[in-house]
């Protein structure tokens, strides 16, 4: 579930989440479901892989056997024991499709109000209205032991998930295998697969119930393992932390003891949004930049009917779309859901569906919805250019982080241009 590759949340789900559709089904889910249903042989011909890929495919496994024969010998040493190693690895096999679809991740991301338009339409609402109802026992439990209100731990099921319906199907010992063996991530994945195989060895699930995304995250609210094995607990006292199963509870609770464990303070606000004043100080809306709500109120920063934010803890200002989208005070809470998965669009969805279904309603703010997002090859340009015209985003790995932003912010002051540090297609132009 950067966690995102970084703890919880593996990269491959950001694109099943951006890619949902407004049935709140992502694109893959009804073809898992066909694989696993009882379904009839299609009598279609098979299209063989040609000789090249055949090729391919037989060199790599070879070569992935014998990374597996000395990856056993490593785990040993870990504590894996060979009972575990033999019932888990038996008859694994490289799965190329895995490295292509690590490799061939969307290049486009979505912007963040058509991302918002899935992660919180009006059909994931409803849906998780529905299963907030269906679990509500369960989840009062868990808010009074975590102290993480149950709607927020439904807004993670139901974006990792959607509520259970797609957990992934594949294979979690073949995915991180698979992805240990190539050399791109090799030790974050052999990390991974090494937790997978000590939840194993502890009796929690058998390698075949081990399923999840091809990136290795499992069960209704998609944890790595090593997040697993920090954090999932057993709620429902049978004696085993199961994320698998149908039932939801454990689950729901680990994701609840996760944000507990980061801190989260139970009643304040992830955010609000705000209305900002004429002549406001765009130099102050950057994440270390932190007021009491009192005291933005007194610059003239207030709720969209002109109230003023009550003081939860200090806050910051996030302009998410630059200054002319929704403007939002956030609070430590938007931090420990940082926590969960880093990207500032899964935050904002998680903060928003929570608000939704607590029955307050959609942001009053338009968003720039005639803006194109830029492309991964784009976002390098303009990290390049702004660290060539002086301006150091630290690193060209086409993400908008803290450092780029800072550094659009920074040329956009040195422009004299309205200084919101939002990283769009006029902005490139105008380095070009």
């Amino acid at each position: 579930m950067r966690k995102c590759i970084g703890g919880i949340m593996a990269a491959a789900l950001w694109a099943s989440i951006v890619q949902a559709e407004s049935t709140d089904q992502p694109n893959e889910s009804r073809a898992i479901r066909l694989a696993s249903a009882d379904v009839a042989v299609s009598i279609r011909p098979v299209v063989r892989p040609s000789a090249k890929e055949y090729r391919v495919s037989t060199e790599g496994n070879a070569r992935f056997q014998a990374w597996l024969g000395a990856f056993r010998k490593r785990a040993a040493v870990q504590g894996i024991t060979a009972s575990t190693l033999d019932r888990a690895l038996a008859g694994l096999t490289y799965d190329r499709k895995i490295i292509e679809r690590d490799r061939n991740q969307a290049e486009f991301s979505k912007p963040i109000w058509e991302y918002l338009d899935s992660a919180v339409s009006d059909t994931r609402v409803s849906n998780g209205r529905a299963g907030l109802e269906r679990h509500r026992d369960a989840l009062t439990r868990i808010e009074a032991k975590y102290g993480v209100e149950k709607e927020v731990v439904t807004a993670i099921w139901g974006l990792e998930t959607s509520f259970g319906t797609f957990r992934g199907s594949d294979q979690t010992i073949r995915s991180l295998a698979t992805l240990a063996f190539d050399a791109r991530r090799a030790k974050f994945f052999e990390t991974q697969l090494v937790a997978a195989l000590r939840i194993i060895q502890a009796g929690d699930v058998s390698p075949g119930n081990m399923v999840g995304s091809w990136a290795g995250a499992m069960g209704h609210t998609q944890f790595m393992p090593t997040s697993y094995l920090d954090h999932a607990v057993d709620f429902d006292g049978d004696g085993r932390r199961d994320i698998w199963s149908d039932d939801p509870t454990d689950a729901l609770a680990s994701a609840a003891a996760y944000l507990a464990r980061h801190g989260w303070t139970k009643g304040q606000p992830w955010g609000i949004e705000v209305r900002l004043p004429e002549g406001f100080d765009f130099a102050t809306a950057k994440r270390d930049y932190t007021l009491m709500p009192s005291e933005w109120a007194s610059h003239g920063v207030v709720t969209p009917d002109g109230a003023p934010v009550p003081d939860h803890g200090k806050a910051a200002i996030l302009l998410p779309a630059g200054g002319q989208g929704v403007a939002l005070m956030i609070f430590d809470n938007f931090r420990v859901i940082e926590k969960y998965n880093g990207a500032d669009a899964y935050v904002i969805g998680i903060g928003h569906l929570s608000d939704r279904l607590s029955g307050r309603g959609t942001f009053q703010a338009d968003w720039p919805r005639g803006d194109r997002v830029l492309s991964f090859t784009e976002r390098k340009e303009l990290q390049t250019r702004l660290t060539q015209a002086g301006f150091d985003t630290q690193s060209v790995d086409g993400r908008i982080g803290p450092n780029t932003i800072d550094a659009v912010r920074a040329y956009q002051l040195a422009q004299g241009i309205l200084p919101d540090g939002y990283a769009s297609l006029k902005l490139l132009d105008r380095l070009r």
